[in-house]
Order: C-alpha cells, then structure tokens, then sequence
C-alpha cells in the first residue's frame, strides 16, 4: 500500500483535529516550538501529498526569511542587547529623579516613562524586564513601596516594547500580513501610549487611595544645580536614539529597516561617547542577538512550512469557513479571535502565534471590512496579555531571574493581575474605538 496520500482519507475534518492533536501532543513533550511545527508539516506534506510538495514548501520558507524587512530584526535585537550591557537604563533612570520628585508614587512613574523610553530604543520585552527588575524594582523596594505594586509596574513597564515601536511584534505580523511595517508603526505610537497612561493612572490612583503602598521620599538631601545637570545629561543620549530612529521613519527619511541601522549606530556611538564600548560588549551583544534571532527564525520556517502544508490540504478555507461560520457579525467573530488569541498566548510564543494564525485570521479579517493595520495593533495589545498571563508569561520568568529570593513566582503572577484587567480594558477600547490608531 502506498503510504504517500493516506491521510487523505481522513479528509480536512480528520485531518486538521490529527494536526491539532499532534502538535499538542508534541508540545506538552518538552520538545522546542520550531522542531514540532517542521516536524508535523514534513509528515503531513509526506502523508498528505507525498515528497514532490516539499520543494514548494521550502519555497514558502524561503519567501518568508528573505524579506528585506525582516533585516531589521536582529538589528533591534542587537539595539537591545548593547543597552542590556551598557549603563544607559541605569544613567536614564537616575535621570528620572527630575521628572518624578517628590510625587507620590514618582518613582513608579519613572519607572514606566523609562520603559516607554527604553521600548522606544529597542522593542525587545526581555532585556527591559531584566534591566528594569535590576535598576528599578531594588529602588522601589528600599523606599518601602508595596512589592505587588513594584513588580507589576516593572513587568508591565517592560512589556510595552510589544506596542511602542519599534516592536518587533509589529515587524513579524507586517512580514506574515503583508502590510506596511511602516504603517503599523504608525498605528501604534497613540495606544501604546494609551496603554502606558493607563499604568501611569493606575499608580497614581492607588497611591491617592492607600498613601501608604507608594510612599514619598524623605528630604534628606537636597539636588544642586549642578547635580541637576548631570542628570539631565543621561537623558540625552537616549532621546537621542529615540529621535534618530522614529524620526527617520515617521519623516520619510528611511524605511523600518535602514531606521533600524541608524538606531544599532546610535546606541553603538552612545556607548564610545560613555566611555563603555569594548569589543567583549560588542562580542557578548552578538552572540546575544545571535541566539535570539535564530530562535525566531527557526520559529517562522517551522510555522511557515507548516501553514504551507495545511493551505494545500485546503485547511485554512476549512478554519475560515468554520470560523466565519460562528455568527454573522463581524463583531462576534473579532471577539471569538481575541479569545482564541488570549488562550493561546498562555501556552505559545507570541512569534509561533502571528505565524500560526495570522495567514488564517486577516483574510477574514479583510472579507469582514476591517482594517489588516488596526488589526494588527490590536493584535499586539493582545500580545501584551500573554506577557503577562499565566502560567508561562514571559515577563514574570525575566523578573523571576532577577528578583530578590523571597519573591516567588505567585507573588509575581499575584501582581500582575491588576495589569493585565488594564490591558484587556486596552483591547476593549481599540476594538471599541479604532480610529484611536488612525485608521
């Protein structure tokens, strides 16, 4: 008996629950995201057609790492992993003090405006986590804030780099949509903002209830003119690469990518003028970016090859059909898509997600009148939750690494809570309001 074609007895119905069933099967093993979808799309592309499809399966990979747009990836992971070595943060959050004062709850403010900052520079959550739970958490702990209201404000804070560009969340979904990345930048830049206010307000609000959880600091020193001075000096370095970058996109003066460039220049050129650059920063920061990247891209064949495989099964029409199938308004069918989102970002990986759903999500999204940009915002600001949710939320695992010891993973989880309600709070309004992001 020929073994090439027998799952097509199983027909689309079969076929899709035995990919399903085999892709949870293999996850919940421990094996890697990347080796799980590679796997299950060869032996469906064998069982299902037989081996003359793998060629135009490797074509679709092909198509997907050689965008020239995706060049700017690991130019931002670089971006980040040269600020996770320098004193940037450190120098931008001191700098803080004079935006903070003697507010209370300041210092939780700063806090967030140093992650919209550092969000800005980069958009890689992991190293914001990391060197906002080393700068700040210590910080807040030692002037007797509420530790739930600390950690929830670091890990949100640092998880903003998925919504203010330049996120790499809205590269991959650009690449995966086939929109404008430049576009999405744009879309972006007002609800990320909005999302940060909502923190911001948050702080403020507790802190106006319970003085107590975000105390004032003491007078016990007074800042100089000159003390002043040198603050304000580590704001310019950051604000310059923040300018440099978003500048040169939002004026028309580069593409996403050529921006990206100008940016690893910036943050390399801030580091010689610090006196910080060594060849072992550079070298570290490459080999960071190196691991990093590559875990994305093995991620985007593997989804890739196996989102190939189900289109010529004919299962994306079949998840369209089904889905569409749901209700006859659109609004419903968005908020079925959400919920399937916020699920799936407890167990997966944001980038395994877009790869994975987007080429089923935005056709219909397109066929139900929406727009592909706002959705991807809103994509994105899904993304924010999965962050933060759990059991595998990212965030908490970066902080978790970096805490004090007698900070426990539930107590970090514990404290998210209240943040990730602002974030749903968040997706409810974009879904509610779309022309908050221009569109």
């Amino acid at each position: 008996m020929d073994i090439f074609g027998s799952f097509q007895a199983l027909g689309i119905e079969g076929g899709t629950l035995l990919m399903f069933v085999m892709l949870l099967g293999l996850l919940v093993s421990g094996i890697p995201l990347a080796f799980v979808t590679l796997l299950v799309a060869l032996v469906f592309a064998l069982g299902w057609f037989g081996p003359m499809v793998v060629p135009l399966i490797t074509s679709r990979v092909y198509s997907f790492v050689s965008s020239f747009v995706f060049v700017s990836v690991p130019m931002f992971v670089l971006m980040a992993a040269i600020l996770d070595r320098s004193g940037i943060a450190r120098d931008l959050f001191d700098a803080m003090k004079l935006v903070g004062g003697r507010l209370r709850g300041g210092v939780a403010i700063q806090t967030i405006v140093v992650a919209v900052i550092l969000a800005a520079m980069s958009g890689i959550i992991g190293g914001e986590v990391v060197l906002l739970g080393l700068v700040a958490l210590p910080q807040m702990l030692r002037l007797g804030y509420d530790k739930h209201l600390a950690i929830g404000v670091v890990c949100a804070g640092g998880a903003l780099g998925t919504m203010v560009p330049p996120s790499i969340v809205l590269i991959i979904y650009g690449l995966t949509a086939n929109v404008s990345v430049g576009d999405l930048f744009t879309a972006a830049f007002v609800p990320g903002l909005m999302l940060a206010g909502f923190y911001v307000a948050y702080v403020l609000i507790r802190a106006w209830l319970n003085p107590s959880i975000a105390p004032v600091p003491a007078h016990d020193e007074t800042v100089t003119t000159s003390e002043k001075l040198r603050l304000a000096k580590g704001l310019v370095l950051p604000m310059a690469v923040v300018a440099g970058v978003l500048g040169s996109i939002y004026g028309g003066i580069a593409s996403v990518t050529e921006a990206s460039a100008v940016g690893v220049a910036g943050v390399l050129l801030s580091t010689i003028v610090r006196g910080e650059f060594t060849f072992g920063l550079l070298k570290g920061a490459a080999l960071q970016t190196l691991q990093t990247v590559g875990m994305i891209v093995w991620i985007g064949v593997g989804a890739s090859a196996l989102v190939g495989v189900f289109n010529l099964m004919g299962g994306i029409k079949f998840v369209s059909a089904l889905i569409s199938g749901i209700s006859d308004d659109p609004t419903t069918i968005l908020l079925f898509m959400m919920l399937l989102l916020f699920v799936l970002g407890m167990f997966l990986d944001w980038v395994g997600i877009a790869l994975l759903t987007m080429p089923i999500f935005v056709p219909i999204i397109v066929s139900l009148g929406y727009d592909p940009v706002w959705f991807g915002v809103l994509f994105c600001m899904n993304m924010q939750v999965s962050f933060l949710s759990p059991p595998f939320g990212p965030a908490a695992f970066y902080l978790k690494s970096v805490a004090p010891p007698d900070i426990s993973l539930g107590t970090i989880f514990r404290s998210l809570l209240p943040f990730i309600g602002l974030q749903v709070l968040a997706v409810a309004i974009l879904i509610m309001a779309p022309w908050i992001t221009g569109r």
